[in-house]
């Protein structure tokens, strides 16, 4: 299967490999961040890619933090990538780069969960709750939460499982000022973009943010935006409670997976292409759909 699995610039140094993303020092107020065709389930990179997903990844996230600039800024500078690399390194970087601010990153997932879906089902089938926060009894498999809710995870390293933690573990990580605006921005960004996406026909079932400081120390949302990788997108139209909607994310990727009996160790079974093809044709209709 083609695809950008890794990036390789002459023009720029590389300073970091994420799971998704490859990142280039500009200078000491810039990057340069690649979203590669890589995909990572269950915080396990696969090896196989998924053809045009950086491209489709950047502009699902540009059209966000477009949408969402007036709840909070984002780390976008205004520059073209294009006009930073050589004509060497251009195929690279076309359609799937973004030149973005250097902020000292907010070590916390921001995740906002408004429907009861994945990890939150089954932790609510054992003990009621979902990341230690008590819900009211008799919900079903993709219930809508009466409010959403903030459950924070720690940001690990590549090749570890983030771990849910509680709030007031966040505010013994980053200060209650900080984990309190954090959580607020973090609601308030799910709930603009979930009422825009309604519109499209698309339920963001939940999503997961990262945020950074700029050096002013102003709170700004970086990384990437409600994209099929961060997110549940579940088609209106199908929606029904007590099952597990069919959806425009990874989250076909997953349910392979987990059909595979696979330990969630690496390395992750080999994906075949038709799963991976499929994943594509979910991740563009997302793209299609919110931007019509």
């Amino acid at each position: 299967m083609n695809g950008l699995t890794e990036s390789n610039l002459k023009s720029l140094k590389k300073i970091y490999a994420g799971k998704v993303r490859d990142l280039y020092e500009i200078d000491a107020r810039r990057m340069l961040m690649i979203a590669t065709d890589r995909l990572s389930a269950f915080d396990v990179i696969l090896a196989e890619p998924i053809p045009e997903k950086g491209k489709i990844l950047t502009a699902i996230s540009n059209f966000w933090f477009e949408q969402l600039k007036d709840v909070v800024p984002n780390h976008l500078t205004g520059d073209r990538a294009e006009d930073l690399v050589s004509a060497e390194d251009l195929p690279q970087v076309e359609g799937r780069a973004v030149v973005a601010k250097r902020l000292q990153p907010v070590p916390v997932e921001a995740i906002v969960r408004g429907y009861l879906a994945g990890s939150g089902w089954k932790e609510y089938q054992q003990s009621g709750t979902v990341c230690g926060i008590e819900l009211p009894a008799g919900l079903q498999e993709a219930s809508k939460l009466a409010q959403p809710i903030f459950t924070p995870s720690t940001k690990a390293a590549v090749g570890d499982h983030d771990e849910n933690i509680s709030f007031a573990q966040m505010v013994d990580k980053v200060g209650r000022e900080l984990a309190e605006k954090v959580r607020d921005t973090a609601i308030r960004l799910y709930q603009t973009a979930a009422e825009f996406a309604a519109k499209r026909g698309i339920i963001i079932a939940d999503t997961k943010f990262e945020f950074g400081l700029d050096q002013d120390g102003t709170l700004v949302l970086m990384d990437e935006a409600l994209t099929p990788d961060s997110s549940r997108f579940w088609p209106a139209d199908s929606y029904r409670e007590g099952c597990n909607p069919p959806s425009f994310d990874k989250q076909f990727v997953r349910d392979w997976l987990e059909s595979t009996g696979w330990n969630k160790n690496p390395p992750a079974p080999e994906l075949p292409d038709e799963v991976a093809v499929r994943t594509a044709q979910k991740y563009r209709e997302a793209l299609q759909r919110l931007t019509r």
